[in-house]
């Protein structure tokens, strides 16, 4: 890498070349106080900044999909003429996406070198473009990659760790091809699992979602983001996005004040303390107010608020979205000057220049101001120069050690190992003796777009031929665990075949064999493509799972989805149910080691899986939520009914908690409290257990949640073996958001929860 000196030379330069064929254009003013990116008008981006045309600013504040730079009948060839109508004539800043399919190495280096070429050789500027691609579990949209299981299994597994450390490969391998910015991660609240990117979340949990996604956002940026290893993150989708009314995608979202400040906001707070470089924002509307389009989100809440001083970028085709759907916007040009006004820095047009044209148009105009702009475009300049884009824009080819390590193989495995959740085992019928003859049945066993879910290798993860050799479908892992004639199986690798929903034949071939795996769930899906009407499981699969009951065979079910499908009516048949979530490239061996006994399951549940559809009550439901009145004058408890709760993870070893402790029974402002509490494996192998610490505020002005995460941690113990957990709280974790929209801890009692212990605190002012 060159010095700081080397940069501001290289900078200088430019500025010097640049000033000799053309008139420099306004300078730029000082930013308003609020603006934190905003530096004195001599820097090096400032230079920069006061050289640049109106045309060059708009155009680093857009952004193009690949579709517009290649040949009309290739996914992959550049068409020189496009390319150069973008950078040259549009002077695009930024570009993403790729299409049709995942690009070799080989390939990226070729798109990116010819990129390249254009934006530092030929234009006036010699800015470089910075390139996005959706990097979701992995770096999906390189062909061959290692894919790590979806957020909703990561969070699964407890383990901040393993989240950090698949983001850090991800970050490795997206860079070692020339991609410097990673759309990734999903910090929504997943708590609408009719939503279809449900799988895309770290679970319902506010400070489980904070946490996870903190880690992921280190694991992209930690190296730093002038390294090849290191990526721009991008926290997404601000705000609100995940929670809409009807669950279906894109549409809108109605959320109280206090709700979206105490549970929304947090994971995007802390993504920002966390060193997020980048934002994307939700392509809905909260309380009928797109956010493309809100001031109060974008620049109140987001920079005022929030402290963030990095990138914020629309999603797909959201800008002309405020005319043509939300129709807040009278004209396209109104809706440009409504997001850029509102505090948007990058439009993703993506599939034309309508965008640029209007903003110039604006801009010219006196609409909007010059200094408006230069805000964003410094922005954006400053991202570029910490990605190192002006000392290097180039992909390195040598990078490509960095490609398919083994190491992040076996990071994957474990992944997949430590997300998948036992949630009934009934009898111990898990796990089999691998000498059982088993029938693998359903339309999820031998179909990898199931084990993978969306972003994997196509957007929508369907493409059965794009995923590697080496990753494997459950029934081939199966396979390979226990040998071929143990397994009796006629399932397909299409997910729709009629053969994979043979009720008739499944129960002709369950007469020679020891016990059923049944594989249910989801096909792949990706955003609205995956937009259902209804949780519970189809019809099919319903009847598959009723016939192999009816057998009288143990049956295991195994259930491959991005979200919980409802699945109450036949439950209570299986002896066993496993969730396993998008494991992905590793999934179907990590699954056969656990129900044949190589590893003991230790993941638990992120959300709340409903016993009915109608029925959707998250774990920190209110206590109002519980009471029924099914008989009139007569009060029940029912109310909160789940099939499973929030937390829920069986083990193949059993554990017991005890002697909950607490190093004061009451604390002011100022002082902390320590928790302590001893975890015993009282089992006969060894096994992980997630600890998990709870609150409970007994009385409040606003009514409090039945229970609330406060912490956690994972422990492994060997049997016989305990271990003592520590956890600190503060008055702070115990706060909740008032009628005023404040943050308070209120004097009074708390009951802290670890399993089955309990114990109670004062808070006193």
């Amino acid at each position: 890498m060159m010095k700081r000196r080397s940069l501001f030379l290289l900078l200088s330069a430019v500025v010097v070349q640049a000033c000799s064929t053309s008139t420099p254009q306004q300078t730029t003013t000082q930013a308003p106080a609020v603006d934190t990116v905003a530096a004195a008008p001599l820097d090096e981006i400032g230079r920069m900044l006061a050289d640049m045309t109106i045309e060059e600013k708009v155009g680093q504040m857009t952004q193009v999909t690949i579709d517009l730079i290649l040949q009309d009948n290739s996914t992959t060839a550049i068409d020189p003429v496009k390319l150069r109508r973008a950078i040259l004539e549009k002077k695009v800043g930024s570009i993403l996406n790729v299409k049709g399919h995942a690009y070799t190495a080989e390939q990226w280096y070729t798109i990116l070198t010819a990129i390249q070429d254009v934006a530092v050789k030929e234009s006036r500027s010699r800015i470089p473009v910075i390139y996005g691609i959706d990097a979701i579990h992995g770096a999906n949209y390189i062909e061959g990659s290692t894919l790590f299981p979806h957020n909703i299994g990561m969070s699964a597994s407890r383990n901040p760790e393993l989240v950090r450390q698949a983001a850090k490969i991800t970050a490795a391998e997206t860079r070692a091809v020339g991609i410097p910015w990673n759309f990734d991660p999903v910090l929504d609240i997943g708590r609408q699992p009719l939503w279809p990117r449900f799988e895309e979340t770290f679970g319902e949990d506010v400070y489980l979602v904070k946490t996870m996604g903190s880690a992921a956002i280190r694991g992209y940026e930690e190296d730093g983001l002038e390294s090849n290893t290191a990526v721009a993150s991008c926290m997404k989708h601000f705000l609100g996005y995940s929670l809409p009314a009807t669950g279906k995608d894109r549409t809108p979202s109605y959320i109280p004040e206090t709700m979206l400040r105490e549970y929304v906001l947090p994971p995007f707070k802390a993504a920002v303390e966390a060193g997020a470089s980048t934002v994307m924002i939700n392509s809905g509307e909260v309380n009928g107010v797109p956010v493309h389009g809100s001031k109060y989100y974008l620049t109140d809440i987001l920079r005022g608020e929030l402290g963030f001083e990095g990138v914020a970028v629309s999603d797909w085709e959201d800008v002309i979205r405020l005319h043509t759907r939300h129709r807040i916007a009278a004209t396209p040009k109104e809706a440009v000057r409504i997001a850029v006004e509102a505090g948007l820095d990058m439009s993703m047009v993506p599939v034309d220049y309508s965008f640029y044209d209007l903003l110039v148009e604006l801009v010219k105009e006196g609409t909007i101001s010059e200094e408006r702009i230069d805000l964003s475009v410094r922005r954006i300049l400053e991202l570029k120069r910490k990605l190192g884009l002006f000392e290097n824009a180039y992909p390195n080819r040598e990078l490509a050690a960095q490609l398919r390590l083994a190491d992040y193989d076996s990071t994957a495995y474990q992944a997949a190992l430590e997300t998948l959740t036992l949630l009934k085992n009934d009898n111990n019928v898990l796990p089999l003796a691998k000498n059982t003859k088993v029938l693998v049945a359903g339309p999820t066993a031998n179909n990898l777009g199931s084990l993978h879910g969306s972003w994997s290798y196509i957007w929508q993860g369907t493409d059965e031929t794009q995923y590697p050799e080496r990753a494997k479908t459950a029934l081939q892992a199966i396979i390979d665990k226990v040998g071929k004639n143990n397994v009796v199986s006629r399932v397909t690798n299409d997910f729709a075949a009629a053969a994979n929903y043979d009720a008739a034949q499944l129960k002709r071939d369950a007469r020679g064999v020891g016990a059923i795996i049944l594989f249910l769930g989801e096909k792949a899906y990706a955003e609205s493509p995956g937009v259902i009407d209804d949780l519970t499981l189809d019809a099919n699969q319903l009847a598959l799972a009723r016939a192999a009951a009816e057998t009288g065979k143990p049956v295991v079910l195994v259930l491959l989805e991005g979200r919980p499908r409802v699945i109450s009516s036949i439950e209570p048949n299986m002896s066993a149910v496993l969730m396993a979530y998008r494991p992905s490239t590793y999934g179907g061996p990590a699954i056969a080691d656990v129900l044949f006994g190589d590893y003991n399951p230790n993941g638990v549940l992120s959300f709340t899986y409903p016993r009915n559809t109608g029925d959707v009550v998250l774990y920190d439901y209110k206590g109002t939520e519980r009471i029924r009145e099914d008989v009139p004058n007569t009060y029940g408890d029912a109310g909160f009914n789940p099939q499973w709760t929030f937390g829920h993870g069986l083990s193949y070893t059993t554990f017991q908690f005890s002697d909950l402790t607490v190093n004061k029974q009451s604390l002011n402002m100022s002082e902390n409290v320590e928790v302590q509490v001893r975890v015993r494996n009282t089992g006969n192998r060894a096994g992980k257990k997630a600890v998990e610490l709870y609150s409970f505020d007994q009385y409040a002005s606003v009514t409090p949640s039945a229970r609330r995460l406060r912490a956690f941690t994972k422990v492994s113990l060997a049997p016989g073996e305990e271990q003592v957990v520590n956890f600190t709280l503060t008055p702070q974790d115990l706060a909740f958001i008032n009628q005023q929209g404040e943050w308070v801890t209120e004097p009074g009692a708390f009951d802290l929860m670890v399993g089955d212990q309990k114990t109670t605190i004062n808070y006193v002012q």
